[in-house]
Order: C-alpha cells, then sequence, then structure tokens
C-alpha cells in the first residue's frame, strides 16, 4: 500500500536517528575539546615553574584582523600561547622577516576552532622578531616580539 505508515515503527526509526545524531554531536564536540586542550597541557608541563605564559589573542571583527596584543616582551624559558578569538588565523616567524635569527618556530596550522592554541616555547636567543598571520599579514596582522636573557 503506497503511502502507508506504521507508527510503531516510524517513530523507533526517529528515536534511533536522534540518538545516533546527539551520540555524534557529542563525540565531536569531545574530540574537538582534546585536541584543542592537550597541547595547552603538555607545552605547561615542558615550561615547568621557571617560565611564565604570555596570551596573545588573534581576532577577525569589526576593527579588522589582529593580535592582541602585538607587541611583547618575553624571557628564554616563558611560553608564548596564541589563542584564535574569531576568524581563521595562523602564526608565523618568517625566516626571511627575521634574518640571522635561528630556532625559530615553524609556522602554526591554521587555528580555525574558538579557543584554539599554538604555543610557542621561547628558546630562541634575545632580540627582535617579527610574526605574522599569512593570510591576513597584508591587512597588518603583524607582531613583535622582544626577548630577553
Amino acid at each position: 500500500m503506497k503511502g502507508y505508515f506504521d507508527l510503531r515503527t516510524g517513530s523507533t526509526l526517529l528515536i534511533g536517528a536522534a540518538a545516533l545524531i546527539v551520540a555524534c554531536g557529542d563525540a565531536s564536540k569531545s574530540a574537538a575539546t582534546a585536541d584543542s586542550s592537550t597541547p595547552e597541557r603538555t607545552e605547561a608541563a615542558e615550561t615547568g615553574a621557571s617560565g611564565r605564559t604570555i596570551v596573545v589573542e588573534a581576532y577577525s571583527d569589526e576593527k579588522g584582523n589582529y593580535f592582541k596584543p602585538n607587541k611583547l616582551e618575553a624571557h628564554k624559558g616563558d611560553v608564548v600561547r596564541f589563542v584564535l578569538k574569531s576568524g581563521v588565523h595562523n602564526v608565523n616567524f618568517l625566516a626571511d622577516s627575521n634574518a640571522g635569527k635561528t630556532d625559530l618556530p615553524p609556522a602554526s596550522d591554521m587555528l580555525q576552532l574558538p579557543d584554539q592554541t599554538y604555543d610557542v616555547k621561547v628558546t630562541f636567543g634575545e632580540g627582535h622578531y617579527y610574526f605574522q598571520c599569512d593570510p591576513h599579514a597584508a591587512l597588518g596582522m603583524i607582531g613583535h616580539l622582544e626577548v630577553e636573557d
């Protein structure tokens, strides 16, 4: 019979589908939380008690694309923690913009989830360092890090 709907079977399917959607949603939420929190714990454990954590937030909003703060000072052993607040950004200490500097951190992957982090342990020498968000550097999303011993 065309168009026939069995209420008992239909409701069982709906309940099963709803349970699957909820389970998948919770699993992806847990995975995202685990992925973004794991690097923080690892880096914090490696930092030890001697260094401090300096937070730099990355934004895209009505003011533009920017790091806040975009000028900072750090000492060897500190951790600079870049935190995505809005938009999609990365962090790159370009070798050609930091001429003569060694031990620069690798460019981060694109940060895409709010509060996702990228930690940079300050292991490089004393001096001034330039960093940028690659897609937004031409729009002024740059920063300066001064490392002191």
